[in-house]
């Protein structure tokens, strides 16, 4: 770890942490004096008397790992380098790496497109699953749901649509049963491929959706609980939709830590 470049030293970490926390300034949460001082590794309000650390307040609070750990383990899940990689890069055992890599992405946010245009949504099933996903032709832009069992009905197909699609917007579905007739349910221009004729022009992009995902699950994390599946899609479309997040630990940092408000 420390011949590896993309780990900064613990000083460095601090300052960083500290200036998205905080800004220019350390300050009482509480009353917002600046009147601090550092005691016993704390920093303790002249004014109100209160007793706060770097991190209270914020996801990271009550962090055991010595930071510089914490930041490699952070490159680690942003660069996607897998958990078995990673458990022999940082030393650690595999439930550590992946408690560790659930915790950074239960910090995501929540994102969620309304898609319109050229909308392609498709289904995928797993043991006691069921994923929709639809993507808006040519963007980023991706939304999903997950169903209770093996298969999906078509009020469920219509309650998404309902959620993400704008009325109007062009759907191209394959032939499943459940997408004949939807656009009496929702104002859409529908439109299908027909896979046994060999028609798969109108579903492309989400076919390649779907394959992405079942790689990235497979190549990062192995494999993944039906307990952990939706959390780790959603993992996997904000990476999709904002590949801007994972660029480095601190972009993901600076979109994922509370900072303390001024008044």
């Amino acid at each position: 770890m420390d011949k590896l470049y993309q780990v900064p030293s613990d000083a460095q970490i601090k300052k960083f942490l500290r200036k998205i926390i905080f800004g220019s300034h350390i300050f009482c949460p509480k009353c917002h004096s600046r009147k601090i001082y550092t005691y016993e590794g704390r920093y303790r309000c002249r004014k109100c008397r209160r007793s706060f650390s770097l991190f209270s307040g914020t996801w990271l609070n009550g962090i055991k790992l010595p930071l510089r750990l914490f930041w490699l383990l952070l490159w680690c899940w942003t660069q996607k380098v897998p958990v078995l990689q990673s458990e022999k890069l940082c030393k650690l055992s595999e439930k550590a790496v992946r408690h560790w890599f659930d915790t950074f992405r239960k910090q995501l946010p929540d994102i969620q497109h309304s898609l319109n245009g050229t909308i392609q949504m498709d289904e995928a099933y797993f043991k006691s699953l069921s994923l929709v996903m639809a993507k808006q032709k040519g963007s980023k832009k991706l939304v999903h749901s997950f169903v209770a069992g093996t298969s999906v009905s078509r009020p469920e197909v219509a309650e998404f649509l309902f959620q993400y699609v704008v009325p109007e917007s062009d759907l191209h579905t394959d032939g499943a049963g459940i997408y004949r007739g939807i656009d009496r349910w929702w104002p859409v221009n529908h439109k299908r491929d027909i896979h046994r004729k060999w028609e798969f022009g109108k579903t492309s992009e989400i076919e390649g959706i779907f394959g992405c995902l079942r790689t990235f699950i497979r190549r990062m994390y192995h494999h993944v609980t039906m307990e952990k599946l939706p959390d780790v899609v959603a993992e996997f479309c904000v990476r999709f939709s904002h590949p801007e997040l994972f660029n480095s630990p601190e972009s993901y940092l600076q979109n994922t830590i509370k900072t303390v408000p001024l008044r």
